[in-house]
C-alpha cells in the first residue's frame, strides 16, 4: 500500500471546529494516541501524561514560528479602473521583504494589477503563473511596517470546518515568538507552559528551531501541488543543532515536534545547511537522519504528512491506528488531538 492512496473516511463531526478552550479542555488535556514504531502498539492516553513516554535525556525540539494573520480584504484595480467591489488575498509564502506568493480569490489577475487593502498599503501583481493558483504580489511597504499593517488588517486563514472566526491568539502556540506561519505549526498547541517546565525538570531537553509555514490547500481540487512545490523558509542555531548532535551521540532521542520540525532539521542534515528554504519531500524511502520520534497532530485523508509519517512507522501500522483514531473518536486538525510515534 502506498501511503499516498491511504484515504478513509472521516466523519464530518470528528473535524475540530473550536479551540479546546472553547470546549471546557486546556491545551494540554486533548487526548493523545501513542504509536509504538516497531511493534504498531497502540495506546490512548492524554497529552499531558507525554511526560510518560519520554526519559530524562532526550531532546524535544519545537517550532517558534508565530502565526501571522494572513488573510487580507482589498479591491482590485486595473489601470486606475476597479474590477471588484472586494477581493480576498491569502498570503502564501515570503519571498522577500516586501514581496509575497499569495492565492488571490477572485477573476484571473494580470501583472501590474493593483489590491488595494487600505490608505497606506497595496499590493502590485507582478507575476502571475500559469501553472500555479498563485500570484507573486508586490507591497508598497516592507520589512516591520509591513508586518505592523498585515497584523493591523488580517485575519487567520480558517477553512472550512470551522465557522466561527477564532481571534489569531486561538491559532497561536505559547511559545511561538517569529512572526511568518500563514498557518499555524499545529503540533505545539498542545504545549502549556505548565508542560514545557514539568519535561525539563524530569531531564526532559527543550530545543527550538523555525520553519514559517506555507499554505497548504490553494482551493482548486485540480491543481494538486506536490511537496517539493512547498517551500518553505527554516533556521537551526547553531547551538541547536549541537544539542542535537550530542543527543544523537549519547544514544538519547530526538523529538520532533510537528512536521514542520522535521523537515527543517532533516533538510539541515541533508544539505549541511542551518538557514535557507526547504522543499525536502519525506515519504517511507526517506532515510531518517536525525529524528528518532515525533509528535503531531490527525492528518486529513490523502494528505502528504501522512507519507512523512510513513517515514517513522510502517504503512500497515499507520493505516491500522488510522483506523483506531477513527473508532475511538479522535479529533482532526488543529484544534484536535495529538499522535505520539515513538
Amino acid at each position: 500500500m502506498a501511503v499516498k492512496a491511504l484515504d478513509f473516511h472521516l466523519p464530518d463531526e470528528l473535524n475540530a471546529s473550536h479551540p479546546p478552550e472553547k470546549r471546557g479542555l486546556r491545551r494540554d488535556h486533548v487526548r493523545m494516541m501513542v504509536l509504538n514504531r516497531t511493534t504498531g502498539e497502540i495506546q490512548h492516553d492524554r497529552f499531558d501524561h507525554v511526560l510518560d513516554y519520554l526519559q530524562p535525556g532526550d531532546l524535544v525540539i519545537l517550532n517558534n514560528s508565530r502565526t501571522i494573520p494572513a488573510v487580507l480584504q482589498g479591491k482590485w484595480s486595473r489601470q486606475q479602473e476597479q474590477l471588484g467591489a472586494q477581493v480576498e488575498v491569502r498570503l502564501a509564502r515570503r519571498r522577500n521583504e516586501d514581496s509575497w506568493d499569495a492565492l488571490i480569490i477572485a477573476g484571473p489577475v494580470q501583472p501590474g494589477d493593483t489590491l488595494h487593502f487600505s490608505v497606506d498599503l497595496s499590493a502590485t501583481v507582478i507575476e502571475h503563473r500559469d501553472n500555479s493558483p498563485l500570484t507573486t504580489i508586490q507591497f508598497s511597504k516592507k520589512g516591520l511596517d509591513l508586518f505592523q499593517d498585515i497584523y493591523s488588517l488580517g485575519e487567520p486563514i480558517r477553512y472550512e470546518y470551522i465557522q466561527e472566526p477564532w481571534q489569531l491568539d486561538s491559532y497561536q502556540t505559547v511559545f511561538g515568538s517569529h512572526p511568518g506561519s500563514v498557518e499555524m505549526p499545529s503540533a505545539g498547541r498542545a504545549f502549556s507552559w505548565e508542560l514545557l517546565f514539568s519535561l525539563m525538570q524530569r531531564g526532559v531537553q527543550i530545543e527550538y528551531i523555525q520553519l514559517h509555514t506555507g499554505l497548504s490547500y490553494l482551493l482548486d481540487d485540480d491543481y494538486e501541488q506536490s511537496p517539493e512545490d512547498n517551500e518553505e523558509e527554516y533556521h537551526i542555531s547553531e547551538g541547536t543543532m549541537q544539542k542535537i548532535l550530542q543527543a544523537k551521540a549519547t544514544g538519547n532521542r530526538v523529538i520532533a515536534v510537528g512536521t514542520t520540525v522535521v523537515r527543517a532539521l532533516e533538510s539541515a542534515a541533508l544539505t549541511n545547511t542551518l538557514s535557507g528554504v526547504t522543499n525536502l519531500y519525506i515519504n517511507h524511502h526517506y532515510p531518517l537522519q536525525l529524528v528518532d520520534g515525533m509528535i503531531t497532530g490527525l492528518h486529513e485523508p490523502k494528505a502528504s504528512h501522512l507519507e512523512m509519517l510513513s517515514a517513522f512507522v510502517s504503512e500497515d501500522h499507520l493505516q491500522v491506528a488510522y483506523a483506531e483514531a477513527i473508532k475511538s473518536r479522535y479529533l482532526w486538525h488543529e484544534f484536535g488531538d495529538m499522535n505520539l510515534l515513538i
